[in-house]
């Protein structure tokens, strides 16, 4: 402290937090100017004892509201899912049979034919130098459709045939 008796703001914030520390309070009872407030014979400012602390009252217990019971919900019935119609089966694509002893000769069933399910009779000429046919039952082409396999012998043509096998 200053043999003065003023002190500046940093003194009295050291001073002040020593206070509070020990207990005691300072009290200023002017600011800014000359004297005017209580002092000791050395001119240093004289300690205000604290007030005596008061019990704090204890808050009384509040009862913690217990939550209402709620129904157990009942699941939400959900509606019967309309039955998706089946889509219109595509027809079928061509299938090309495998020709025994081949040497030029081409066997195949179009879509179109396989899709109508009738008897079929195929020329099965390919760029081979002569022709053959192979007659196909409406079993036969249905089974052909099924992708089941299914062989047939050709007719005669230039002293030879052919086995054709579809699938």
């Amino acid at each position: 402290m200053k043999p003065s008796g003023k002190i500046d703001r940093r003194e009295f914030t050291l001073e002040a937090v020593l206070a509070m520390l020990s207990g005691v309070t300072i009290t200023v009872s002017a600011c800014g100017g000359g004297g005017g407030g209580p002092s000791s014979p050395t001119g240093q400012a004289t300690p205000t004892p604290a007030p005596t602390p008061q019990p704090t009252p204890t808050p009384q217990a509040t009862p913690t509201p217990q939550p209402t019971p709620q129904p157990t919900p009942q699941p939400t019935p959900q509606p019967t899912p309309t039955p998706t119609p089946q889509p219109t089966p595509t027809p079928p694509g061509d299938k090309t049979g495998n020709v025994s002893a081949n040497h030029g000769h081409v066997a195949t069933i179009t879509g179109a034919e396989l899709a109508a399910g009738g008897a079929v009779s195929l020329d099965i000429h390919g760029v081979a130098d002569h022709t053959h046919t192979v007659l196909l039952t409406a079993a036969e082409v249905m089974a052909i459709a099924a992708n089941q396999r299914v062989s047939k012998t050709s007719t005669v043509e230039a002293s030879h045939d052919h086995t054709v096998t579809f699938n």
